[in-house]
């Protein structure tokens, strides 16, 4: 997996049990995951299609360090599919822990907001990539 954001938890993303508030984490995999779709993709019209099951596997608290992993896994004709995994980083042992996991899609549209095929050379390219990550 490629890292593709890293965020600190700050007293402001906390909920009512002094855990980071679930709707932040999908935000930060939502903003990592789009970035990361619109890179490879190579427009900047990439949006998000949906999000798979979401597992909220650790708590994270104020102060955490979290790096938001990507990895392409599919392609299609207007969309690509992201797995991505946030993981709390430690300083002092230099170890990560994973705390969210799920499965991104994001669809490519045109000027008037519908679906627009990726470009063909750029799905050769993608396709590539799947290859590799296998």
């Amino acid at each position: 997996m490629q890292l593709i954001s890293t965020k600190i938890c700050k007293t402001s993303d906390i909920g009512i049990h002094n855990n980071l508030f679930g709707g932040t984490m999908l935000s930060w995999m939502d903003e990592a995951g789009g970035t990361m779709a619109a890179e490879l993709a190579c427009t900047p019209n990439m949006i998000t299609l949906k999000m798979d099951e979401v597992i909220f596997k650790k708590p994270v608290r104020v102060s955490d360090h979290i790096r938001i992993y990507g990895k392409l896994i599919a392609v299609g004709n207007t969309s690509l599919t992201l797995q991505v995994e946030a993981k709390k980083f430690c300083f002092q042992n230099q170890t990560e822990e994973s705390v969210c996991t799920t499965r991104m899609t994001f669809v490519n549209i045109d000027e008037k907001g519908l679906s627009h095929p990726i470009a063909s050379t750029v799905k050769t390219k993608l396709a590539e990539i799947i290859k590799l990550n296998n």
